[in-house]
């Protein structure tokens, strides 16, 4: 649900010039630091003491002395991490982020047993840090090749000027190659697609405002990037992480990377790679691997704001079941609650027996109920929730007492979830609405956080606030702006919401008080990510299942706890493209369970769009149709087109869960993003490193929509190799890394498989649970034509509602697939790791289809572990010609052909190793 206020302002004042400051050139502030001193550490890390050259007061006075410590934290991860020398700075707390603390400060400035002047190298296993003494800069290079992959130092030459130290402004630079590919730095809207682009603003502060705002701070903080570069035909990647909380920009040129940031210290991370993959890896690996999702979270879901009764919730129901399109979850805004506050029922309009007898017939069927809660507490004397939270001390404080904001239910306090009491008090208030509703898991939103009003407030007198007449989002409070101290009116004005608007615009004070005296000053862009943190252990201690958490605002790690939407889009064809880039931006982010509100939220779509929308949107990780309370209904039964589409979408969707859960496990152990660009896959290919019109799930499966009005084809890039159609699989494309029309009607979306994979699938349904026991089936694809090669895949099964998800606890399995062809000879097999609770399911294997063979597909003979099915009757085997379309024409001599293969009538328990062969026929 958003707050509406803010949706088009952004986009409406920078038509007046409001955005145009950022193209400056920055000007050169100070002359730097000089390192003074450095040692070796006993744990195997360098410590250097810098001072400052040349004070000046420009954004406040430098801080004089500086603590440097450098470490290699493992093979592939360099921390540097540089601070006040004397005074402890705010950092993102230990407890919230676990990873090694850095080191304590050191008393005795200066004293070292090791002073350097000259450039001096500190290797690791892949990267080697590097540093200058006068003024200070330091580099960091990999090590295999020597490229240097960061590198502050500053010449006259450079637009940007050595490092600045000041308790409100911190400023570092780094050069770049011009052909270096860069992404990342979210979370905003960007138009440019994928990948970074130059002098565009990047802005970090979480931010309740409209995601059709381009290039703005919008509601999660993410201060990392990813550098992909091609030399010479090799590719490699690496990442930087700035682990900073504070609001900073961010100024890309495209030969130089400049941070300013308006507190905290630098504490950099870099993660070596080198490949796409093994970098997400890396940073996962520190900031926390992405939560396992239960498998009905893969299904489809279906919200509102302004589904006002429970009639109409149950209505949306059996009307997705009427027009047989798939629904996993149905969602309620605020419209259940008793006056928008948290944690309450409407008595009216969902009445808690009706609401429970509806739950019961839904889950019985395998379906789950979702609704939405929001951080701010309605300020209410005969309110539980309120009352508890006051005698517990929760709240977040200005001037000593709970700081007063607006927001739904009218005046409102904030949770401090910084407080380990708070989080406790929360989760008491998680057990007593479950016992009320047994809801399947939380939604959490406008937590950046978002405010009403501005400044500091207090409840009118004689008169009611809010009226309950006209918009929610309108200011109803008494309020005064807050400018009396610096953390209110900081120095430097990062360029807050795209107009440099007061930081404390429309949010939290920022001179107001956590836990333990910390500013939100500091700790403003952790608030979501706190509140995720909080809400995953309230869900888990209520029966010990596998939470299911979806937020608005983000941080660095939010992804170990929650899944993420987009935001407020719009019903447009520019919105449905910038869909794709956000979202494969959260892969990187370490958030893989992602996507947009499918249709758009507001204001209407056409049908067409609604169309392509499905079409898109059954392929996101997450996916979920939601609109506003002011739009039209967009249930996807509204039109018959889109509900065609629908059918045909996500029920390829269904089919393909178990793929998808698959995936699931391996961003859970791995970090590897679920929906990826085309590089992770194809890195060496750079042709396709701006591609964000399509993307892969997974390592092979591209996906390639329609995202413009009135098309009837798409232009997609296919990069080299063999791609069989999902839809049809006789339909092959073989590239040599070249784009190709492909028809594309209002019902169609295209979707391919890469060679050399084995694709496992079910045969689909109305709701997972029932997909999930239906006969597995195997599509295995060589390249076309092939005489010999290899596929692989793989699958994993488990409880999902045990709130881990690993092997060993004997309720999970995994099967590596295997497919080779060789001297004609094709064999497929499988290693299962933990069979018992595959076969205590049931699951089994009823169809192999193998793709790209070579041969007649006559006079074989199938062996299936190493006995002779010639006489089983029910087990058919059936060859067909498929058609290849490559980049050659017929008369230019490539007529390969290429046939597919079906085995049907199998009973191979998913649970048990199975190994089959046969022999190809020759061609006459």
């Amino acid at each position: 649900m958003a707050s509406s206020y803010l949706l088009l302002v952004v986009s409406i004042l920078c038509i007046y010039g409001g955005c145009g400051a950022l193209a400056a050139i920055p000007a050169k502030i100070g002359k730097g630091y000089r390192l003074i001193s450095i040692e070796e550490t006993p744990n195997g890390g360098l410590l250097g003491h810098l001072q400052v050259k040349q004070k000046n007061n420009i954004y406040g006075a430098d801080i004089p002395h500086l603590q440097l410590h450098v470490k290699h934290e493992t093979q592939d991860r360099l921390r540097v991490h540089i601070t006040d020398a004397e005074k402890q700075r705010w950092e993102v707390p230990y407890d919230l982020l676990p990873r090694e603390k850095a080191l304590p400060l050191r008393q005795a400035i200066g004293r070292s047993r090791k002073t350097l002047s000259t450039a001096t190298d500190y290797p690791g296993s892949e990267l080697i840090f590097s540093y200058t003494t006068d003024p200070f800069g330091f580099a960091v290079r990999r090590k295999s090749t020597g490229e240097t992959l960061f590198n502050t130092t500053s010449d006259d030459s450079d637009p940007y000027g050595n490092m600045v130290f000041k308790d409100q402004y911190l400023e570092i630079s780094t050069k770049l190659p011009k052909d270096a590919s860069l992404y990342g730095l979210g979370e905003n809207t960007q138009p440019h697609g994928i990948k970074l682009y130059p002098n565009d603003p990047y802005t970090l502060y979480t931010t309740d405002i409209s995601a059709i705002n381009l290039n703005a701070d919008l509601y999660g903080s993410h201060p990392v990037y990813m550098d992909l570069r091609n030399t010479g035909g090799k590719a490699y990647a690496h990442s930087v992480l700035l682990l900073n909380s504070n609001g900073m920009d961010v100024f890309y040129k495209g030969s130089s990377l400049t941070y300013k940031v308006i507190g905290g210290v630098f504490d950099f991370y870099f993660f070596g790679g080198p490949t796409p993959l093994s970098v997400v890896d890396q940073y996962t690996s520190l900031v926390g691997r992405p939560a396992p999702m239960p498998y009905w979270s893969l299904g489809f879901h279906q919200c509102r704001w302004g589904y006002h009764n429970l009639s109409v919730v149950e209505d949306v129901v059996e009307n997705y079941k009427k027009a047989q399109i798939p629904l996993d979850v149905i969602w309620n805004d605020d419209d259940h609650m008793d006056g928008h506050k948290d944690f309450t029922l409407n008595p009216v309009n969902y009445p808690r027996p009706k609401l429970l007898e509806f739950l019961n017939k839904i889950h019985d069927r395998g379906m789950k109920y979702i609704v939405i809660i929001d951080p701010g507490i309605g300020v209410n004397s005969t309110y539980g929730v309120y009352q508890r939270g006051m005698a517990n001390d929760v709240f977040i404080k200005y001037d000593g007492e709970p700081f007063l904001a607006q927001v739904w239910p009218g005046p409102v306090y904030f949770p401090d979830f910084l407080n380990p009491k708070t989080v406790s008090w929360w989760g008491d208030e998680i057990r007593r609405f479950h016992e009320l509703v047994p809801v399947d898991g939380l939604w959490i939103d406008m937590n950046e956080a978002s405010n009403f009003c501005t400044g500091k407030c207090t409840i009118p007198k004689g008169k009611v606030c809010p009226s309950g007449t006209g918009p929610g989002w309108i200011c109803c409070l008494d309020c005064k702006n807050i400018t009396k101290t610096r953390w209110d009116d900081p120095p430097y004005k990062i360029n807050a919401s795209g107009l440099e608007v007061p930081i404390g615009y429309k949010t939290i004070a920022t001179s107001a008080v956590h836990y333990k005296g910390v500013l939100e000053y500091d700790a403003h862009s952790l608030y979501g990510f706190s509140q995720s943190i909080a809400t995953h252990k309230g869900l888990q201690g209520l029966e010990g299942k596998r939470p299911f958490i979806l937020s608005r605002s983000t941080y660095v790690g939010s992804g170990k706890y929650a899944a993420h939407w987009t935001g407020d889009n719009k019903g447009t064809w520019d919105d449905i493209k910038y869909s794709i880039s956000t979202m494969l931006n959260f892969g990187i982010f370490g958030v893989p369970m992602v996507g947009s509100d499918i249709c758009g939220f507001y204001p209407a779509p056409t049908e067409e769009l609604c169309n392509r929308w499905i079409e898109l949107g059954a392929f996101y990780p997450f996916s979920r149709d939601h609109a506003n309370y002011y739009s039209p209904r967009q249930e996807l039964y509204q039109w018959d087109s889109v509900a065609k589409s629908a059918r045909n979408a996500l029920g390829m969707r269904y089919k393909l869960l178990p793929y998808l859960y698959t995936l699931n496990y391996e961003a859970h152990i791995s970090g590897a993003p679920i929906a990826r660009p085309l590089f992770f896959t194809f890195p060496t290919f750079s042709k396709c490193y701006e591609v964000s019109t399509q993307f892969l799930l997974g390592s092979s499966v591209l996906v390639s929509p329609v995202l413009d009005k009135g098309k009837t084809k798409v232009n997609a890039l296919f990069p080299p190799g063999t791609w069989y159609s999902l839809f049809d699989l006789k339909e092959t494309i073989v590239s040599e890394g070249d784009y190709r029309s492909l028809d594309a009607p209002l019902h169609v979306i295209n979707v391919h498989v890469y060679q050399n994979t084995i694709l496992p699938m079910q045969q689909g349904g109305l709701i997972s649970k029932e997909a999930r026991m239906t006969p597995f089936t195997l599509i295995v694809t060589f390249p076309a034509g092939a005489t010999e090669g290899h596929a692989e895949g793989k699958l994993y099964l488990d409880d999902d509602e045990l709130p881990e998800m690993t092997l060993g606890n004997g309720f999970s399995t995994y099967v590596d697939l295997h497919a080779t062809v060789e001297n004609k000879m094709v064999k497929v097999w499988s290693d299962v790791a933990e069979g018992k609770y595959a076969l205590e399911k049931g699951w089994t294997i009823e169809k192999i289809t193998v793709l790209g063979l070579s041969g007649s597909g006559e006079s074989f003979a199938l062996e299936v572990d190493g006995s002779s099915v010639s006489d089983v009757s029910h087990v058919q085997l059936t060859a067909s010609e498929q058609h290849v379309a490559t980049d050659k024409l017929e008369d230019e001599g490539d007529t390969r052909k290429s046939m597919m293969i079906e085995i049907q009538g199998l009973d191979l328990p998913v649970g048990k190793n199975f190994a089959m062969s046969w022999k190809m026929g020759v061609h006459g």
